[in-house]
């Protein structure tokens, strides 16, 4: 149902088109009395700003994840990694797409009281405004989509943005029990509005979390029947699997599922992690091409695997992995810009969780369970989703709260509920493959012994080892979108032992990303910062270098 429904959206969207006159992104909006008033109108922009928002989530949740080693960023320090056209796209998206088709939008649906759309739109802007705070600071608000009165829109403090779109969050969600018609798609809760109150709330949650305002965090957090406590809420976007004419499957999957073999790689800081602590999610997350990666276990082949021939580098932590990940976990270290060898067909690639591609059920040494490379249309043909805001995620940030508070009970509490439910929800993907053999998967004890044992390491640890425990849990379950990861990253600065970058001096870790460099080369009033180490109004901790410690 969801898949089909995808496929006419974007067949019904496909002929939109949006013009532009000015140079900047910010100006970049169309005339409101252009439109005709009505339903079918609203409805046309509706459709484009949810796909819109998927399209931010995505871009902005692959950077922060590249931050925080969930996903491989091509570079050699920080600045050449992130540089100051990593927003461009976002930041688009946002100004140039979002919030103007909301301003166009929302002038329709006042018009013609149609409270359950500006409810939704409100939410999603308010998310949205929320996300560019963390990740860049100060940003255009009260100056955006006023091209006219404003060319040049100046930045507003992020305190000051945060707070309006707290507000947004909250009106949006008032809206939504006054009259009015359903949405004609609703791509996220099919017009179950009160799951969009529940993520309007787990939004708010996460912006308190960041604030440090624990008190309004456990206002809502005390109430799980307010914010997203279950996975049948969870928030996030539905893929399909058509190929083209549109192609609506998740990008992950188009990159790596091709007749050329994988497109990306993986991070080896996660893969380790995962392999070395028996992670059930591992065969859900990833899928081998080969059973041996060079170096870890067979011998090193500098052609397809440079590095496979090379010493750790002395910066290293002794434990640290290196260029080589057992079991044929075939991917990259943090930071490293190097060509593309020829390995596309034995790179590990993105699997049925979240992507939809295919559940890895080969065995080392078993001919009856043989590695295989991709193709397309292979697994679950792409039709997976993007996680935006999931009910592991909640806990997972009640268990910081908790620990903050020294309440290690309640801690130990939300992480075992956080780590069943982004189990329990990444193991029922194995039904989007048809062609996965069930019999390799994780068994129910397999499950029950990962989780007691990380929990009993947690309440038998000492402080440190109690934060590690949270944070590395945080970065795992995060996998593919690295938002609340990254905002948790700065906020604790755990873990310590991250893979480091290769390069002994990679500059600053990313405490906030650099203005765009299409918008502050044509906006005099955005000043461009000198450096990935400016510090977002919420992050009050120790300046870099020096946090967090694993650089």
């Amino acid at each position: 149902m969801k898949n089909n429904l995808i496929f006419l959206f974007l067949l019904t969207i496909s002929g939109l088109t949006f013009t532009s006159c000015e140079t900047s992104d910010l100006d970049l909006l169309n005339d409101p009395n252009t439109l005709t008033t009505n339903q079918a109108e609203l409805d046309r922009l509706m459709n484009q700003i949810q796909l819109d928002f998927n399209s931010f989530v995505r871009a902005m949740g692959s950077s922060s994840g590249q931050a925080v080693r969930i996903d491989y960023g091509f570079g050699t320090t920080y600045s050449d990694t992130f540089d100051s056209g990593e927003m461009n796209g976002p930041w688009s998206t946002a100004y140039q797409s979002l919030y103007s088709n909301m301003l166009l939008a929302e002038g329709i649906a006042t018009e013609i009281e149609e409270n359950k759309y500006l409810g939704v739109m409100k939410i999603l802007k308010g998310y949205t405004l929320l996300t560019m705070v963390d990740f860049i600071g100060d940003i255009p608000f009260s100056q955006a989509t006023q091209p006219v009165e404003f060319p040049t829109p100046v930045a507003d403090p992020g305190a000051e943005v945060y707070a309006a779109a707290l507000g947004l969050l909250t009106d949006g969600s008032n809206l939504l029990n006054e009259p009015g018609n359903n949405l004609a798609v609703d791509l996220y809760y099919n017009n179950d509005f009160s799951k969009w109150k529940k993520a309007a709330n787990t939004f708010k949650m996460q912006a308190y979390l960041n604030m440090g305002d624990m008190s309004s965090f456990n206002t809502i957090a005390n109430d799980p029947s307010s914010y997203i406590s279950s996975t049948s809420d969870d928030f996030q976007f539905y893929y399909g699997s058509n190929v083209t004419d549109p192609d609506t499957r998740n990008p992950d999957y188009s990159n790596d599922y091709t007749v050329n073999g994988g497109g990306d790689y993986r991070s080896n800081w996660l893969m380790n992690e995962m392999v070395q602590s028996n992670d059930p999610r591992l065969r859900y997350y990833f899928f081998r091409q080969t059973s041996c990666t060079p170096g870890a276990g067979c011998p090193a082949e500098p052609g397809p695997l440079p590095c496979s021939n090379t010493a750790k580098p002395n910066h290293y932590l002794g434990s640290m992995v290196y260029c080589a990940v057992e079991n044929g976990y075939w991917g990259r270290d943090h930071l490293v810009a190097a060509g593309i060898p020829p390995d596309t067909f034995r790179r590990t690639v993105v699997g049925v969780y979240p992507a939809g591609g295919l559940f890895d059920d080969a065995v080392i040494g078993d001919s009856s369970h043989p590695f295989q490379s991709v193709s397309v249309g292979a697994g679950g043909g792409g039709a997976g989703i993007t996680p935006i805001m999931l009910a592991s995620w909640a806990d997972l940030m009640k268990a910081e709260a908790a620990l903050k508070a020294n309440n290690t009970g309640s801690a130990a509490g939300f992480l075992q509920a956080a780590m069943q439910k982004s189990i329990s929800k990444v193991a029922s993907f194995i039904s989007v493959d048809p062609t996965a053999d069930s019999s390799v998967a994780p068994t129910s004890n397999a499950i029950s012994n990962y989780i007691n044992g990380m929990v009993s390491s947690f309440n038998s640890g000492s402080a440190d080892v109690k934060w590690t425990i949270l944070a590395k849990q945080s970065l795992i379950g995060h996998y593919t979108n690295g938002i609340g990861a990254y905002n948790m990253y700065r906020r604790t600065g755990y873990p310590h032992d991250l893979q480091f970058a290769v390069d002994p001096n990679p500059g600053p870790f990313v405490r906030s990303f650099f203005y765009p460099n299409n918008e502050s080369t044509t906006n005099d009033n955005i000043v461009q910062k000198d450096g990935l180490n400016t510090q977002v109004f919420w992050d009050t901790n120790p300046p870099s270098p020096g946090f967090p410690v694993a650089n």
